[in-house]
């Protein structure tokens, strides 16, 4: 969880062949690798197409109940895949319509990038941009995003909205939490991304139904690659995860995600009693990050179920 293009995946079948894996994302592109995967070891891969919080409706299909799962492979995020189509609109370098959605043939009607970006109010906006992408320049760029609707200005593609974002600031690029330079809108993407793909209400709440699924001596190790993220995960470990995440729970008029799925039976809460196998996140060697650039802003934490 996410298979993404299958390069752990791959990597575990070889390192233990008498292991089973269970591939969940909810991309169809990755699925469909998934499936080629499964054939390549007949009776050891099982792919799913779903996002974490179907993972419970999925696994019985399969009859897999509480306490049989070994292990939980968590690498968040977007892949590769999704960076570098221009029209999946996840990247700036990039010029495609303003779409983020990791699963938007499975769901059209559910919300794109540019709908947030045409309707969500300026207050909205300014929480998105704030909560999501941590920007501190959020209530400016939400006012000229609404004052760019009353001069009929479109907003469609990501070069648009890029464009937009460096005109606010005076400036195209700014250096970055590990001084690499960074195009200013970066964090604006990854807030419209999250909001749109609910990420972090799925990461939290995925990690909660993973506690029960886990066998006594289970490991849970999850890939983060921003603070949000590895927030999330290091408040699980431990002992003060929520219900759902603080930031999601300011009411957002434009789109319903507010909610917590904590009320359901699949999704109720049971407090996790884990044992770090990491006191300190682990992070990529220069030469990994010279292999895969993409793997600087990475962290590794790991833990074991208890009880």
């Amino acid at each position: 969880m996410t298979f993404g293009a299958g390069g752990h995946s791959r990597a575990i079948l070889e390192a233990a062949p008498n292991c089973r894996l269970i591939c969940l994302d909810r991309d169809p592109l990755a699925y469909k690798l998934a499936q080629d995967l499964s054939k390549e070891f007949p009776d050891r891969v099982q792919p799913f197409l779903g996002r974490f919080t179907e993972l419970p409706e999925l696994l019985k299909t399969i009859k897999v109940r509480f306490g049989e799962i070994d292990g939980f492979l968590y690498d968040l995020g977007c892949s590769s895949m999704q960076f570098d189509v221009d029209e999946r609109g996840f990247s700036i370098s990039k010029d495609g319509p303003l779409d983020m959605r990791m699963d938007g043939a499975r769901f059209p009607d559910a919300p794109t990038a540019a709908d947030v970006i045409k309707y969500a109010d300026e207050e909205d906006l300014f929480k998105i941009f704030r909560a999501y992408g941590e920007e501190k320049h959020s209530k400016k760029i939400a006012r000229a995003i609404v004052e760019a609707r009353y001069s009929f200005k479109s907003i469609n593609t990501t070069k648009d909205l890029s464009a937009l974002v460096a005109e606010v600031l005076m400036a195209e690029y700014r250096m970055d939490s590990l001084q690499r330079p960074a195009h200013v809108a970066t964090k604006i993407f990854q807030a419209l991304r999250i909001f749109v793909n609910n990420e972090l209400n799925e990461i939290n709440n995925s990690i909660h139904q993973a506690y029960k699924y886990l066998r006594v001596g289970g490991r849970l190790l999850v890939i983060s690659f921003h603070s949000l993220e590895d927030r999330i995960v290091k408040n699980h470990f431990s002992g003060n995860s929520l219900d759902n995440t603080e930031r999601q729970n300011s009411s957002l008029k434009f789109c319903d995600y507010s909610k917590t799925f904590a009320d359901s039976e699949n999704w109720k809460i049971y407090d996790g009693d884990w044992a770090k196998l990491v006191k300190n996140p682990l992070t990529p060697s220069d030469e990994e990050i010279k292999e895969n650039p993409r793997s600087r802003s990475a962290k590794l934490r790991a833990g074991v179920k208890l009880t």
